[in-house]
């Protein structure tokens, strides 16, 4: 068995020549990964998906914070360890750009990979939210607060993936820094054949800085230009004005938008009066719309437990877990809807179905008083049959019963398995469903889930092997 070393140089060449099919391939990984720590029934004791709370180790003297992230899935386990500066650091100290590794281990203990971490973080992170930009019906125009490398990887992987029909790409940074430098560099550097077989070679960039003269009329109409909006900086104050979104003029078209710089209480990106527009409660049973824009009423986290004790934006909003839902129940919906379409059709069955409830049957997201009822519109006093305990990192049972434990995670409240599970209004959920997805108006929120480093992680080494690319070094055996 031998430990695979990757720089952070060989992990770059390695993701910045992917084909479509190779990223869609990381994603379907990941979206895998996602959808089992999300809505997984496998027993506690199988040890399917462990991902327990990640600890700091903060630094007066040097003004950092250190990150230690583990993770376990059916793959092995990681640790990942970051150093970057902390939020409260004294401005007099040198800023540290996030730097550290993440370490790959075999389920039987020997380490399979250590690798640089720079490049790999703000991939994964990209990769989480491009599942919700496929989902999207238009994608012609990118709005990016940021010039980072979360910045340029988001922009990256919406060209690789979307880009035959991205036309604008609309940077916003406070300054002209040298990221901002590097992050045009690198776009304008990528080969003509590479952007002539994304289909993005004719689209425009540009950059916007507070000190242009027309700096807020620019970002306002930026903003209502957006098809996604991308939000990359550790910032402690709101981005932009909530009024510019959430007015008469704001609310004609849906977005996606994404917001992955803040990561602390402290820190927020997002105006509060935006989050609490998008989780407004509507009259059940009432599908909200304005123009052409789905209001759905929850906010896509990556990780429930993490957002609401990480993310400023939520905290600020005090938004409760019944308004979040996990990104991994959500990004598995299109496969399980094929399954379904696939069973049906060799079964020869004559019962007509519906491939996305059956679906949604599968995820069980559209329960009485869950985040998920208020996008489909579900009737009150619906239920659903789930599972009453906790993810492994979070045991816990309500009930004292003895019966197996499982790892059914759930963005809104835990209810008893014995509760009779109703259906409720399909139809206009499952359309509800389509349309939110597609064309409303969808937050999504991240603050970072190990599980995601230790997969892409993995698909980083195999691809690694396949190119024979970076260090090798055998005799790692357990």
């Amino acid at each position: 068995m031998s430990l695979t070393v990757l720089s952070d140089e060989q992990i770059r060449y390695l993701l910045e020549n992917l084909s479509h099919e190779e990223a869609g391939r990381f994603m379907e990984t990941l979206q895998n990964a996602l959808h089992e720590y999300s809505t997984g029934t496998q027993s506690i004791a199988d040890g399917v998906v462990h991902q327990p709370e990640r600890t700091s180790v903060h630094s007066n003297t040097t003004g950092t914070t250190t990150l230690f992230m583990p993770s376990y899935s059916t793959l092995g386990h990681a640790v990942k360890v970051v150093t970057l500066s902390s939020p409260s650091a004294d401005p007099a100290l040198p800023a540290i750009t996030p730097t550290g590794s993440v370490t790959l281990y075999s389920p039987q203990g020997p380490p399979l990979g250590f690798l640089n971490a720079k490049t790999l973080t703000a991939f994964r992170t990209a990769l989480a939210s491009s599942c919700l930009l496929m989902k999207r019906a238009s994608v012609r125009t990118l709005t990016v607060f940021g010039s980072g490398l979360q910045a340029y990887w988001h922009i990256r992987l919406a060209l690789m993936l979307r880009g035959d029909t991205i036309r604008q790409v609309y940077i916003i940074n406070r300054r002209f820094s040298e990221s901002a430098r590097d992050t045009f560099k690198k776009i304008y550097g990528i080969h003509t054949e590479i952007k002539q077989r994304e289909g993005w070679e004719k689209a425009q960039f540009s950059l916007l800085t507070p000190g242009y003269g027309e700096f807020d009329r620019l970002q306002r109409d930026h903003l209502r230009a957006a098809d996604v909006i991308y939000c990359c900086t550790p910032s402690t104050k709101d981005l932009f004005d909530a009024s510019i979104l959430t007015s008469h003029e704001g609310r004609r078209k849906g977005r996606l938008i994404v917001a992955v710089g803040s990561y602390t209480p402290q820190m927020h990106e997002l105006p509060r009066e935006l989050l609490l527009q998008a989780t407004k409660n509507h009259v059940p049973g009432h599908l909200h719309y304005h123009k052409h824009a789905t209001e759905g009423g929850v906010i896509v986290v990556d990780t429930l437990d993490g957002a609401l004790k990480e993310a400023g934006e939520i905290i600020e909003a005090g938004l409760e877990p019944k308004q979040l839902v996990e990104l991994g129940e959500l990004v598995m919906i299109h496969r399980l809807a094929k399954e379904e379409e696939e069973e049906s059709l060799a079964s020869q069955s004559s019962t007509e179905t519906s491939s996305i409830n059956d679906s949604l049957e599968k995820l069980d997201i559209t329960s009485s008083g869950t985040a998920m009822s208020t996008v489909f519109g579900s009737e009150s006093g619906s239920g659903s049959k789930r599972s009453c305990s906790r993810s492994p990192s979070r045991r816990g049972s309500s009930s004292g019963q003895s019966r197996p434990s499982y790892h059914r995670r759930s963005s809104s409240q835990l209810v008893s398995e014995d509760q009779e599970h109703k259906k409720s209004q399909p139809q206009s959920r499952d359309n509800h469903l389509s349309r939110w997805l597609s064309v409303g108006n969808v937050i999504y929120k991240s603050v970072g889930l190990g599980l995601m480093d230790l997969v892409v992680g993995f698909e980083i080494v195999r691809l690694a092997k396949e190119r024979d690319l970076g260090s090798h070094v055998e005799g790692f055996s357990s």
